[in-house]
């Protein structure tokens, strides 16, 4: 397919330190660029395999631009270094914005991402840690990626080697008891190593998540396990780069990153059956062409 009549330049990358030295406005047209870079390989990829969860990806686009090009300590050229800071999506069926940040981040070839979800591929539909570099935790079935950050922030304790780890958590998954498990957990070691990014999209599979089972009040609930709690606009990359940068209070910290289900793409925002819907050919034309 092409692209249509309009590319937008790609910026040059930055390092985090480069990345902490500009203004906050100039941080801010940087990651948003990226994020637009972001969404149009994510809709290319959905594109190429005809199946993904469009939606689900566009709402955690800015969430994962800002880690990756803005917070992590990592090393695509070492991605197994013992002291990087550890990335678990624990929406694991949003895999197309993963493994499309990863080849912008320079993990694996932006070619593969033609592959994804073809046959022998190493991206598959949930990301494999054993097949695609970059990848901490295999996930997928809901309700795992939380418990896992909670080990992997215990064994940076353990270790002395003080990684952060980062886990980013759809607001449908915190239907999933074993989430509430893990935070009373690292509540009561205050793993302030540890940092929970919640999705907020206000959607799920076939409805909205609070006619299946009602979260609210979901600050609260973080709170009363023993978490510090940001609420912010999950698409604003000044909020995003100040609460993942703030130093934290002796216990783990939640955003709840506020966003709207295919952000950026008019026909798909906070529209349910876009969950995993694909775009018509003449609807990825029109895609593009808003995400130039």
């Amino acid at each position: 397919m092409s692209d249509g009549p309009v590319r937008p330049e790609m910026p040059e990358l930055l390092t985090l330190d480069d990345v902490r030295l500009l203004s906050s406005a100039e941080r801010s047209d940087y990651l948003a660029s990226l994020a637009r870079h972001v969404r149009r390989s994510i809709v290319r990829t959905i594109d190429g395999a005809r199946a993904g969860h469009i939606g689900g990806d566009l709402s955690v686009t800015d969430v994962l631009t800002t880690l990756f090009f803005g917070i992590l300590k990592l090393d695509p050229q070492n991605p197994q270094d013992g002291d990087r800071d550890r990335f678990i999506l624990s929406k694991g069926h949003c895999s197309a914005a993963l493994y499309s940040v990863l080849a912008l981040r320079g993990f694996i070839q932006q070619e593969a991402l033609s592959t994804f979800m073809k046959p022998l591929s190493a991206l598959n539909g949930h990301p494999n840690r054993r097949k695609v570099p970059g990848v901490e935790a295999n996930t997928g079935p809901l309700g795992h990626g939380l418990p896992i950050g909670v080990g992997s922030a215990v064994a940076s304790k353990l270790s002395g080697r003080n990684w952060n780890t980062f886990v980013v958590l759809g607001d449908g998954e915190l239907q999933e008891g074993s989430n509430w498990e893990a935070a009373m957990a690292a509540g009561h070691r205050r793993l302030d190593n540890l940092v929970a990014i919640v999705d907020r999209n206000r959607l799920q599979q076939g409805a909205r998540t609070e006619d299946t089972n009602s979260l609210e009040p979901l600050a609260d609930k973080w709170i009363a396990f023993g978490w510090q709690v940001e609420s912010i606009d999950g698409h604003d990359h000044s909020e995003l780069y100040r609460v993942f940068s703030q130093p934290r209070r002796n216990r783990p910290l939640c955003i709840i990153a506020n966003t709207i289900k295919g952000k950026g793409v008019s026909f798909i925002e906070d529209r349910v059956e876009w969950h995993h819907k694909v775009p018509s050919l003449d609807q990825v034309k029109i895609a593009m062409e808003e995400l130039a």
